[in-house]
């Protein structure tokens, strides 16, 4: 167990490395021969997000964690810029740990704020991802209505936000979204896991039909990809 100077901790549990928090919070799960897998299922089920908006160009993610979504599309979209944030220095301190790429021309990582780089970013993002919570859940702030609404500004007119929703007033959080977003959120039950995961879009996205878009991607992300895509298509179908 290695503690990264604040809440978070690295834990090795066989073949994995897993960021924890107090409290034995699971925020990462690695394998560590193969660091770019998505093994925990609600960040698989957060980048179904891509079928609404295929081929971004620009990607916010607000908290870094131990970096899965950041390695998966650092992978699989070449083309795609990825900028994130994440405030807890404990956290980027494991970032080799993690084995997260180092920043080059399509990465940046930076310690701050998430609602103040947000701010920073108008209008920035075709998908924004948004993953940070500690042992006691989502900050009560970033559950405000001020703070999707910075989430909504920071997004392209056609852009598509993917939220986890753990230990939270799940009704609660919904109702915000959907006054900030018109209406235009739903929620993604994790199977078998207590975390949920809201959508939320401005315009009005035109995804192709999932088995179309899933052959897209080579044979590792379609794998990964197809369970979150799949019941986000038949919850889309049903909204």
């Amino acid at each position: 167990m290695k503690r990264a100077g604040s809440g978070a901790y690295l834990r090795r549990s066989g073949p994995f490395l897993e960021l924890q928090f107090e409290g034995a919070v699971t925020q990462t799960r690695m394998l560590r021969w193969a660091p770019d897998v998505l093994w925990v299922g609600y960040t698989r089920s957060m980048l179904a997000a891509l079928w609404l908006h295929p081929a971004p160009r620009w990607i916010g993610i607000v908290g870094l964690g131990g970096g899965a979504q950041v390695k998966f599309l650092h992978r699989h979209l070449p083309l795609a810029r990825l900028d994130v944030v994440e405030n807890d220095a404990g956290v980027l301190g494991l970032r080799d740990a993690f084995r997260i790429p180092r920043d080059d021309a399509r990465l940046q990582v930076v310690q701050g704020d998430g609602a103040a780089w947000l701010r920073d970013h108008p209008g920035a993002f075709d998908v924004l991802l948004l993953d940070a919570y500690d042992a006691g859940g989502i900050p009560a702030h970033m559950g405000s209505h001020g703070f999707h609404a910075l989430c909504r500004d920071a997004l392209t007119p056609g852009g598509v936000m993917a939220s986890n929703l753990y230990d939270t007033d799940l009704r609660a959080h919904e109702a915000r979204l959907r006054q900030v977003f018109g209406g235009q959120c739903l929620r993604l039950p994790e199977p078998g896991m207590s975390n949920e995961v809201a959508f939320a879009w401005r315009g009005t996205p035109t995804p192709p039909p999932a088995s179309q878009w899933l052959r897209t991607w080579g044979l590792s992300a379609r794998w990964q990809l197809r369970g979150g895509v799949q019941r986000l298509a038949r919850a889309w179908a049903r909204r």
